[in-house]
């Protein structure tokens, strides 16, 4: 790897520029590691589930519609892993307001601590609309040719795809996996590949520390975690591939969604279970504050309302934080659109304890 690697930072003053320049590169260098930071979850379905993978999905879904992205990272390779001399990796940063959007309190200071500047993010964020209509004409999206490497990557893909549609997700896997198809032909999940390596375990860090990658930045800024998710795949292909790997198998798969897991039994989810660490092989998340009550035998899919969250150096958020809300079930009773909760008001309780 050459030692001129740099990792850019794209605010809302050189966004086109930089821009510009990755649509010059692509052509050469299409196989783009990607990471995103985002605010944590702040809301969970309860309910009836037909597998772990729909809770697992609609998980996703109620929060990715509710939350705002933080950063993208990119990391530009050939079909060998060699990069652009110099510039290789962007760092897009979004803009966040810790006053008027909703977050997660453990992942914003988790992000403050690994040096993210949110008063840099509201003051010279980029805009996310402006940037989802660069992106459709970057040449990183639409082609078949454009292979996207990731890691546990639901979340990434769901923001991505929210940036560009401008539109909440859809509202079963099936037709997020269609329009995933759509916008991203190729991709490739780590985590999912390994599976075939029964030796390999835990998160990127771990994985890369065993495979012999190093991390360039720092930890937790999607340049340098969409740097470091590059160089583990290709030594993960390479060590346990022999540089081959089968697309039939691999290639469009999400770790953790229904194209890459077996159905699990059909399940009835209350807050003790969505408690449970061990209830779904998911990554550690906060605990729910609040939640909806349920006792339709309809499948019923409210999420919980967001507690109101403060940080010492934040503003006490605006009202999108505070209010109830639920996500739109397709198979709800009467034909309801969703816009409202058909089963009623969302119950407020005391706080959860884990």
């Amino acid at each position: 790897m050459s030692d001129r690697l740099e990792i850019c930072d794209v605010w809302a003053e050189n966004l086109d520029a930089e821009m510009a320049v990755i649509r010059d590169l692509v052509e050469y260098y299409p196989y783009i590691g990607m990471d995103t930071e985002f605010p944590g979850v702040v809301a969970r379905p309860i309910g009836n589930f037909k597998t772990s993978s729909d809770y697992h999905y609609q998980t996703l879904r109620c929060n990715v519609d509710l939350l705002r992205i933080i950063q993208l990272g990119i990391t530009l390779c050939d079909e060998n892993g060699q990069k652009p001399e110099g510039k290789c990796v962007w760092q897009f940063n979004f803009r966040f307001s810790l006053n008027d959007d909703m977050f997660a309190p453990d992942s914003i200071e988790l992000l403050q601590a690994s040096g993210l500047n949110f008063k840099q993010h509201e003051e010279h964020g980029i805009d996310m609309e402006y940037f989802g209509e660069l992106f459709i004409s970057s040449g990183l999206v639409l082609l078949d040719d454009v292979k996207w490497i990731s890691f546990h990557s639901g979340y990434d893909f769901g923001y991505i795809l929210k940036m560009v549609t401008l539109v909440n997700l859809p509202a079963n896997e099936t037709d997020f996996f269609e329009l995933l198809k759509i916008w991203f032909p190729c991709v490739y999940d780590i985590k999912f590949l390994m599976r075939s390596c029964k030796s390999l375990r835990g998160g990127l860090n771990e994985v890369a520390k065993d495979l012999g990658v190093l991390r360039r930045g720092k930890e937790h800024q999607a340049g340098s975690d969409s740097l470091l998710t590059a160089d583990t795949f290709f030594a993960l292909r390479s060590q346990y591939f022999d540089n081959e790997l089968d697309d039939a198998k691999f290639l469009g798969q999400i770790y953790g969604l229904a194209s890459s897991s077996n159905p699990q039994p059909f399940r009835e989810m209350t807050p003790s279970s969505v408690d449970d660490p061990l209830a779904f092989p998911t990554d550690p998340i906060p605990t729910p504050h609040s939640v909806a009550s349920t006792s339709s035998p309809y499948a019923r899919r409210q999420i919980i309302q967001p507690h109101r969250h403060q940080l010492s150096n934040a503003q006490e958020p605006g009202p999108r934080a505070s209010s109830a809300v639920s996500i739109k079930n397709p198979n709800a009773p009467n034909g309801s659109d969703g816009l409202q909760n058909p089963f009623g008001p969302a119950r407020t309780g005391s706080p959860a304890v884990r």
